[in-house]
């Protein structure tokens, strides 16, 4: 049976960096929860200052058809995104009773705002600071301290995948 891991955690932190390359290990698909909602045009509909949770669950409604196949197949998925909705990730794990794992990302703001503004096109250090704010409300899966090399990160998360626990990144 397919398996999948959710790796969230603030603006900044190092989610899609350490998920593609996760992806890339695991022989996985990787699926950026934030350009599901962009596609799709699931951003303007905002709670509290935040994209509502309507947005994210009809994303989770979109990404599941893709990925029930997937994981049926055998197959293993990586998700990336903030998940500071607990219903969001509660609604994932609810349409996808697959096997399945969760990182938070961890990282100071400051590093976080200081990744942000590296970006091609930054997100700005308000917006880092009111996800960043969202998104350490609610703690799920294993926390991983992110203001370390990649290797490192991959490394604490492969060792938390079962059979994945003797392959080491950082040598």
């Amino acid at each position: 049976m397919g398996y999948y891991v959710i790796i969230r955690g603030p603006l900044g932190s190092g989610k899609s960096t350490v998920a593609k390359e996760l992806a890339k290990i695991l022989n996985a698909k990787y699926i950026a929860v934030d350009e599901v909602l962009d596609v799709n045009n699931l951003t303007a509909d905002t709670e509290d200052g935040y994209i509502s949770q309507k947005s994210f669950l009809k994303a989770n409604k979109i990404i599941t058809e893709e990925a029930r196949d997937i994981l049926n197949k055998g197959g293993a998925i990586v998700f990336d995104g903030n998940f500071y909705w607990k219903s969001q990730i509660d609604d994932l794990v609810q349409k996808l009773r697959f096997q399945h794992y969760a990182f938070t990302l961890e990282a100071p703001l400051n590093v976080c705002i200081k990744r942000d503004n590296e970006r091609a096109k930054p997100h700005g250090a308000n917006a880092t600071r009111a996800v960043y704010k969202k998104s350490i409300e609610i703690s799920y899966g294993i926390t991983i301290n992110a203001d370390r090399p990649i290797g490192q990160c991959l490394n604490d998360i492969l060792s938390n995948l079962p059979k994945l626990e003797s392959r080491n990144i950082m040598k």
